[in-house]
């Protein structure tokens, strides 16, 4: 039997409600376990001065490494059950801390299923292959970076005009050591910063994990 028909093989097998089953599975298992690393690590984060945003948080690459290992279906429930979870799981920063949290994820998430719709796919490949690819990834890992700087960008100045103006001047770049440096500039400095680095974390962590370990051998889902 040649790898084509194997691949094949494996495809049928997962076909139908069986898929369906175990994307869903994945997506809630990953979404609680998000949710359950945010209860233990949230009053923990280092946040930027006058605002909840947390400097490095953790939670977002349980959702990416989600997407990996089951799919884009599990991968965007993934994130829209760790979303609400989180709603009631940290209150402190709800509802804006997780939405911001799901708008970013997405970001990165977005890109490469746009890529996927694009690629003509090839006999025989996975398209959790097409991105395990490290040049592939790498692209798609810095547009979508991209967009998330943009996005969280303009939603953060939204809520720094908004629903945090009577704040906004208590925001500092002292994680950053300028101290000095307030207000709406150093959202506009400061906050492309923390999603970029983030980012490198969400992206990299994941990857490590997924295609270091081979999971995504062992499930072979999508």
């Amino acid at each position: 039997m040649s790898e084509t028909d194997v691949v094949k093989e494996k495809e049928s097998k997962l076909s139908g409600k069986t898929l369906y089953t175990l994307e869903i599975a994945g997506a809630a298992i990953f979404g609680a376990l998000s949710t359950i690393l945010s209860v233990f690590t949230a009053p923990y984060l280092p946040r930027v001065p006058g605002m909840p945003i947390a400097i490095l948080d953790p939670v977002s690459f349980i959702w990416i490494t989600c997407f990996l290992i089951f799919g884009v279906r599990s991968g965007l429930l993934c994130s829209i059950i760790g979303t609400v979870t989180l709603m009631f799981a940290d209150l402190a920063n709800a509802p804006w801390g997780p939405l911001m949290k799901f708008a970013a994820t997405i970001s990165l998430i977005i890109v490469p299923i746009i890529f996927l719709k694009l690629y003509k796919k090839e006999e025989g490949i996975r398209k959790s292959q097409v991105i395990k690819v490290p040049k592939k990834y790498i692209i798609h890992g810095t547009l979508g970076t991209g967009l998330r700087v943009l996005v969280t960008l303009l939603l953060n100045i939204v809520l720094a005009l908004t629903v945090y103006a009577p704040f906004i001047a208590y925001v500092s770049l002292e994680f950053l050591g300028h101290p000095e440096i307030t207000g709406l500039t150093a959202i506009m400095i400061g906050f492309p910063l923390i999603n970029a680095w983030q980012s490198v974390f969400d992206l990299v962590i994941p990857y490590l994990i997924v295609y270091g370990a081979k999971i995504d051998e062992k499930f072979e889902i999508w």
